[in-house]
């Protein structure tokens, strides 16, 4: 049937054919059965295991003749030429700008519509491309990076963690050389020196 799509479920990407669906589904199912025996990567289709093992064994192989970059498949040599070339063949009918790759300019053109389908399970926020949303998430993961167990506060500095802890030791590790007072912070040393 014409114009009929299949969406999967999982990351919202449509599919003419529900036969397309089903194997793109399996990247998410957990269904990887094929495991390179020479890196460990695992693969759910076996002609994708044996395309991806041509890396290893240099067999059929297409290489840029600019940098020596080796690329299992032609059409992926032929996209990586263009960052030699400088070509971008595909161009936004909005504003009137040009990239290299489809996905790329999909991406861009979000930015004109509004469309926002990534969301951060964490805090809410929206992103239209789903590299920001990863971006983005690596800032909550690095936030909690640092946990008093005194007291639960978190920190995103490791020096301001170690700063904190002091209040829980009672350390003074910053000593004024004038008189000998000392200081759990630095900055406090610093104001004591002034009356110096």
């Amino acid at each position: 049937i014409v114009g009929k799509s299949y969406s999967c479920t999982d990351c919202g990407r449509s599919f003419y054919a529900k036969g397309h669906l089903l194997n793109h589904q399996k990247n998410h199912g957990g269904e990887k059965r094929f495991t390179c025996t020479e890196c460990g990567k695992i693969f759910t289709r076996k002609s994708n295991l044996r395309k991806h093992q041509r890396i290893h064994t240099g067999d059929n192989l297409f290489t840029c003749t600019e940098c020596g970059k080796r690329f299992t498949e032609k059409r992926n040599l032929l996209i990586h030429q263009r960052i030699h070339t400088g070509e971008k063949p595909f161009t936004c009918t909005e504003c009137g700008k040009s990239f290299n790759l489809w996905s790329t300019l999909r991406n861009h053109h979000k930015i004109h519509t509004g469309e926002k389908p990534f969301t951060c399970p964490e805090c809410g926020k929206k992103f239209s491309v789903k590299n920001s949303l990863r971006k983005h998430q690596r800032t909550h993961a690095r936030k909690k990076l640092f946990t008093c167990t005194e007291c639960g506060k978190t920190f995103t500095k490791k020096s301001t963690f170690h700063m904190h802890q002091s209040t829980h030791t009672g350390e003074k590790p910053f000593t004024c050389t004038e008189c000998g007072k000392s200081f759990a912070k630095n900055g406090n040393l610093r104001i004591h020196q002034m009356t110096h």
